[in-house]
């Protein structure tokens, strides 16, 4: 059986909110940190827009093209529009309110997988 598109996707969304979970919980460790810089990750749509998803080779007359693999960017925010005089960028309630998005993209990533996985399981037995 062949390798399913979505569900390579769907793993690759999911490294990225590791990622993006992991600034996060970096950013509200050091919200007393002087001088301290927001970190953020480029967001997942820009890093499907860097990849090119084509088609895979399944005999030897056909052409292979492989999936590129995108590295997720963390850019620190230093200094940028910091109200505080320590200069630390981190708001906390920010930081916060994208914590609770990434667990519930969490959930819906799990939900759509599991539906497709079911409707592959169905469609199999048939």
């Amino acid at each position: 059986m062949q390798p399913v598109n979505l569900f390579h996707l769907a793993s690759q969304q999911s490294q990225w909110l590791t990622v993006r979970q992991s600034a996060i919980a970096g950013n509200i460790a050091n919200v007393n940190t002087p001088g301290y810089g927001t970190a953020e990750i480029e967001p997942f749509e820009k890093v499907l827009n860097n990849q090119s998803v084509s088609m895979k080779a399944t005999q030897a007359g056909h052409f292979e093209a492989g999936v590129t693999n995108a590295a997720f960017a963390v850019r620190n925010e230093n200094g940028k529009n910091s109200v505080l005089p320590s200069e630390n960028t981190v708001v906390l309630e920010n930081e916060l309110m994208k914590a609770g998005e990434v667990r519930r993209t969490y959930e819906l990533n799990t939900a759509i997988v599991k539906a497709f996985h079911r409707m592959m399981m169905l469609s199999v037995k048939g």
